[in-house]
């Protein structure tokens, strides 16, 4: 029977997996995340069945459908080892994988086989006589998977997580989750700055019910640290060490810990010996570079700092970083750190290269690009003393309406800049107006009229300034 092509997508489109969950390959770094995945499949036994998942989504977002139902074999085999009771209900997003994958592949009869594998066994599972029930671990299974392809999806993360505790609300994996994407928002969201609730509790409920996971006691360090409990913070993190002392994932958040403490040195033992366990990862190499370039900055601000020492510290900040952008190419916060750091070390032909990499790029999000923005202004403004090209970059991240960090930063930036220059008496009316367009671009129209005003007295013939001025009036 030749199964049509219409009725299979329309099937496809109810099933929960990877495939119907919009996770969208511009928002990670495919290789990174894959580099990830694999390095998670070594180190953690039980979360593999989601690791083998994820990683066939990968597979075949990089076009290797063959890879791809390879990786859902084997997730197939844990679930057959680790719940031979439960291999329905265990299988669903696997089997709603297969069905996709093979959908892409052309082979229509095998995708409408796993079509009805899930099917029916959402009937068997389901007493009523809709067979779309929603199961917490497929909920949960989507919160892991969102939490992987970045901020954005950190909020429905958190929702799936709640909604697989509803069910079972002692489940130690749920409460992990939910408590992971609490804090993970809160990190993201603090830079937007929004209120988001406390993910203390949560972290402390998950521990409570899996006392073995140093991943979770490290997150409660750090929230701990956040809220200036450094000690109690510091006895968690210890702890763990002794746990599970050769746990990358744990020792990346130990050494973030003692970075953020102000103690480099020890933060750079713990990522190298990381490092030695999971040699590729880009996101170590990273912490690294910021390790070295923190102390970098700590001895500039000391009076006749040993120039040989800051020397070598900037050569090291400058070879991790170089391998996050040769690993990472899509990670825009690796160049900015890499062409900073090159500033710090006079070398400003080189930062100004880095820097190019990435401006002349077109594929950037919104806050990629307002923080790149934010960086190159400084680079101009701290390293090249040009104030009006540094003023000429924040505007470019301010004039694009996403909130994002990287804006907020942008438009402090400019308006510090500004008040000075005013505050100076070295104000134009150009400075004026530019003023009057960030707080426009705020939404503080008041203000704004208030400085096209003064950029007018300035400069009476100037029709730009009039038709802001007149635009702005209007639109109160």
């Amino acid at each position: 029977s030749i199964i049509s092509k219409n009725s299979l997508k329309t099937s496809l489109l109810q099933l929960e997996c990877y495939f119907t969950w919009t996770l969208l390959k511009d928002d990670v770094d495919l290789d990174g995340l894959e580099e990830i995945i694999l390095d998670q499949i070594k180190f953690f036994e039980d979360s593999n069945i989601t690791n083998y998942n994820i990683l066939s989504y990968i597979y075949h977002l990089k076009n290797s459908n063959e890879e791809a139902l390879r990786s859902l074999q084997k997730a197939e085999e844990l679930v057959q080892k680790h719940h031979p009771d439960e291999i329905a209900r265990r299988s669903l997003v696997t089997w709603g994988n297969y069905a996709w994958v093979y959908y892409h592949m052309k082979r229509f009869e095998e995708a409408q086989t796993y079509i009805s594998k899930v099917e029916n066994s959402y009937k068997s599972l389901s007493s009523s006589a809709h067979w779309k029930i929603h199961l917490p671990e497929v909920y949960a299974e989507q919160g892991w998977a969102l939490l992987r392809f970045g901020g954005k999806y950190f909020e429905k993360a958190k929702n799936c997580f709640e909604n697989a505790l509803k069910n079972e609300p002692n489940n130690p994996d749920f409460n992990a989750g939910y408590a992971t994407a609490l804090y993970r928002l809160e990190g993201f969201a603090g830079r937007l700055y929004e209120e988001v609730n406390s993910s203390l509790e949560p972290l402390k409920r998950a521990l409570e019910l899996n006392p073995d996971d140093t991943c979770i006691m490290a997150l409660l360090a750090l929230k701990l640290q956040d809220l200036k409990q450094d000690y109690e913070g510091e006895r968690y993190i210890e702890k763990a060490m002794q746990k599970t002392p050769d746990l990358p994932y744990f020792l990346r958040y130990a050494a973030k810990f003692y970075r953020r403490k102000g103690e480099p040195r020890k933060a750079v033992e713990i990522l190298k010996k990381a490092l030695r366990l999971t040699p590729k990862s880009g996101f170590l190499h990273h912490q690294l570079g910021i390790c070295y370039r923190g102390h970098v900055l700590q001895l500039q601000k000391t009076r006749n700092p040993p120039q040989e020492y800051v020397e070598k510290l900037i050569q090291l900040a400058i070879f991790h970083f170089k391998i996050v952008t040769e690993q990472k190419t899509k990670f825009v916060a690796g160049y900015c750190d890499l062409a900073t750091i090159y500033a710090l070390g006079k070398r400003y032909e080189e930062a100004e290269e880095t820097f190019q990499i990435v401006l002349q790029r077109n594929n950037l999000s919104y806050g990629e690009k307002q923080e790149l923005y934010y960086s190159y202004g400084n680079f101009q403004r701290f390293h090249m003393k040009s104030e009006s090209k540094a003023i000429k970059y924040y505007i470019e991240g301010l004039k694009m309406q996403q909130d994002s960090y990287g804006r907020n930063k942008c438009r402090r930036a400019v308006e510090t800049l500004l008040k000075q220059k005013i505050e100076r008496g070295l104000g134009d009316a150009t400075d004026f107006s530019t003023l009057g367009l960030v707080h426009n671009l705020s939404g503080e129209k008041q203000k704004a009229i208030e400085c096209y005003e003064k950029a007018i007295a300035l400069d009476r013939n100037n029709q730009e300034y009039q038709n802001a001025l007149r635009e702005l009036q209007l639109s109160i």
